[in-house]
């Protein structure tokens, strides 16, 4: 080993040029053994003394290690030298808290991670030609991200400049997350004049279906139920001067409010109808509301004023305290007095309007793809669904591939609202379209798409993103419900089903039931359709337990109501919607728990005071006897008993006894004397009042307002 050592260290030192600068007076002898197994490099003024000891310099030099690695040598002591540090050992600690049990803690649920889903809904408008960049920006997602579903919708993408159409840009917006509103381009190579849409509005039973029957010479009031409009209806109306307005008749009792906002939403004017008897009434304030949401000008017409009651300046003075500017007070609100029953004020509601329309401006694109508004929808047994629209901008014709909401389809056939066949329906036209493949919703843009796998794709993505808030909406009430069944000890859940003649409709009576929800009592639409109770209605009722409620439709079968029947399922039928809301209510407080409440049954005073004493052992010690006189109500001996002094409560306890004539007796009703005795009391007095307690169970009310609004009081 020696003689390797020396060998290795005569060749190095072969290598080594003296310095000039090196000196005796900077060396610094160190002895260092040999046994720490490694030579260092020499440097300048190093002398090597035998295997054993080595003279040193100064001067720093790189060091060859061997057979040991700095870890090793720190551990030897050698940690100066190196520069390294030794870890120290710390003492070990017995801990004594080992055996003892654990400490309990609270749970505390961990925090939800922040993902997608959680992020809150966001609108973002897109329109046809926007960049991916823009796109990015409204969506707050990367540029990466998009290009990625762009790939995966099939769309060849060279440059995130390249412009998208709006088809792609709401398919990628709804795989993102994100609500979209579309922005419908209005210019076009041929833009014309259109006719005005109107839309009247009014509280129920003011005269809004009669004065259009005088305007258009018809009888529509005659037709409905309880002689009330209950659907949304479309009809184009020539006037005397030669022009055509379209005109659309809105519900006007309180259940029906989604279908007034439909109106006010698709509408140019807004004829508010007031009864010159009646005055403003809720569904009043209600129209001016939603016609002011919609940024739409109002016409007032004040109906009945025939009547020996009529009174047009109350009603005006009703109006202008709830800020609706008339024209007679420097506003800009036109004013008509007009008599639907004897016609009369015609010709100016007609003047008002064209007026109005004229100074609208209203105009329309003729060319290009259709933008279209779904009014209603309802399901023929011979022709499939079918949607009365009203055509925005555009012309529609048969043959073209649509998008309504969820659905798709190709228009197989157009008919206007007398029945008869159209190629074509240009702006402000409405008309019938059939050819969907499924029901569409009221209230759902129609666009106009190029292909059908591009029909097909719109359609599958709305369906998805439309479960999906469906199911939130579902997380968020039942959340709601679980916060509210803490407070309330009992709460009844009431399946129903809901059958209806429209798609309007069925939305109508579905949100008037969910206003009937209670403390007591939680209303579960559990499934809505269109068209007449079936056997697969049946079903569902019977394995959730449900109640059918079927709104204007026909009976169902003899073979369908014997299956109802045998499986227990109770089917209701109404053609008027108040009566609906009637047996439903009284369905809902038959089901209520009610709550428990303390009523006083009879009140007595005491007149005397008898005193048993010398009583034998087994028939116990002495007792007092109340003699007493029921003045209110009777008393009970299964009743507890409540001891009144100069209006102060002293004491409540169970009867012990009660006897009428030295018999016991279960009841003593008012007028008759009695003796009393409560169970650990004693200390009567004369003049003291005695009430009977009885539990009460105390049910729900239903009731409902003038207006037609209902509600449950509990």
């Amino acid at each position: 080993m020696h003689a390797g050592l020396r060998r290795s260290f005569t060749c190095s030192r072969r290598h080594i040029v003296r310095p000039n600068f090196v000196t005796t007076d900077e060396v610094v002898i160190k002895l260092i053994p040999a046994s720490s197994r490694f030579i260092p490099d020499v440097p300048c003024g190093s002398a090597y003394h035998g295997p054993d000891f080595y003279v040193a310099s100064t001067i720093e030099a790189p060091r060859r290690c061997f057979h040991s690695s700095a870890e090793l040598l720190a551990g030897r002591g050698h940690d100066k030298e190196f520069g390294l540090k030794t870890q120290k050992r710390e003492k070990f600690v017995r801990r004594d808290g080992k055996n003892q049990p654990p400490v309990e803690a609270p749970y505390v649920p961990p925090k939800p991670k922040h993902t997608i889903g959680s992020v809150p809904d966001k609108t973002i408008e897109i329109f046809d030609g926007m960049t991916i960049v823009e796109l990015a920006k409204r969506s707050g997602e990367s540029i990466s991200r998009l290009q990625e579903i762009l790939t995966n919708v099939g769309e060849k993408i060279n440059s995130e400049f390249d412009p998208l159409s709006i088809d792609v840009a709401e398919l990628v917006a709804m795989e993102v997350g994100v609500n979209i509103k579309r922005l419908h381009s209005s210019e076009g190579s041929e833009i014309l004049p259109r006719p005005a849409v109107v839309t009247v509005m009014g509280h129920v039973d003011h005269g809004k279906t009669s004065l259009l029957d005088a305007l258009r010479q018809t009888s529509v009031a005659a037709r409905e139920a309880g002689g009330i409009t209950q659907h949304l209806g479309a009809f184009v109306v020539e006037m005397a001067s030669g022009a055509s307005i379209t005109f659309l008749d809105t519900p006007g009792h309180a259940a029906f409010s989604a279908m007034r906002a439909r109106g006010a939403a698709v509408t140019d004017i807004v004829v508010l109808v007031v009864a010159a008897d009646d005055g403003v009434m809720p569904q009043t304030l209600e129209a001016m509301a939603h016609a002011k949401a919609a940024n739409v000008p109002i016409v007032l017409a004040i109906n009945k004023c025939d009547k020996p009651a009529a009174d047009p300046e109350r009603v005006k003075l009703q109006l202008a305290s709830e800020g609706l500017l008339l024209e007679e007070m420097g506003g800009d609100v036109q004013v008509v007095c007009v008599s639907a029953l004897k016609k009369t004020g015609l010709d100016s509601l007609e003047e008002a309007l064209l007026l109005q329309a004229e100074m609208m401006d209203l105009k329309a694109r003729i060319d290009g793809p259709a933008q279209a508004y779904v009014v209603e929808a309802r399901l023929d047994k011979g022709r499939g669904p079918l949607a009365t629209t009203i055509v925005k901008a555009g012309t529609l014709g048969t043959g073209q591939l649509v998008v309504v909401g969820c659905e798709w389809g190709r228009i197989r056939a157009i008919r206007d609202m007398v029945g008869k066949l159209a190629d074509r329906a240009g702006p402000a036209m409405p008309v019938e379209i059939e050819g969907l493949r499924g029901l569409p919703m009221a209230g759902d843009d129609i666009i106009v798409v190029e292909s059908e796998e591009r029909a097909r794709m719109l359609s599958a993505g709305r369906k998805r993103k439309f479960e999906k808030d469906r199911l939130k909406r579902l997380s968020e009430g039942k959340t709601e419900t679980e916060e509210q069944s803490e407070e309330v000890v009992q709460r009844v859940e009431l399946p129903i089903i809901v059958k209806a003649d429209v798609q309007g409709t069925v939305q109508a009576v579905t949100d008037a039931l969910k206003t009937l929800n209670s403390p007591q009592v939680f209303v579960n639409v559990v499934h809505v359709g269109v068209g007449p109770v079936s056997q697969s209605d049946v079903d569902l009722a019977q394995a959730c337990k449900a109640y059918i409620v079927g709104f204007n439709v026909k009976n169902p079968p003899s073979s369908i109501s014997q299956s109802a029947t045998q499986a227990g399922i109770k089917i209701i039928l109404h053609r008027v919607i108040y009566r609906l809301l009637e047996d439903v209510g009284n369905l809902i407080v038959d089901k209520a728990p009610g709550t428990s409440e303390t009523r006083v049954a009879g009140e007595g005073e005491v007149l005397n005071i008898f005193e048993l004493k010398g009583r034998s052992k087994s028939k116990g010690p002495d007792i007092k006897i109340a003699g007493c006189r029921v003045t209110d109500g009777c008393f009970s001996r299964s009743s507890t008993m409540r001891l009144l002094r100069s209006g102060e409560i002293l004491f409540e306890g169970s009867c012990a006894s009660l006897k009428r004539e030295k018999q016991d007796v279960d009841a003593v009703k008012k007028g008759n004397e009695c003796g009393l005795v409560i169970h650990n009391w004693d200390d009567f007095q004369v003049g003291d009042i005695v009430q009977c307690l009885e539990q009460v169970i105390r049910k729900p009310k239903f009731i409902s307002s003038e207006s037609g609004a209902v509600r449950i009081e509990c």
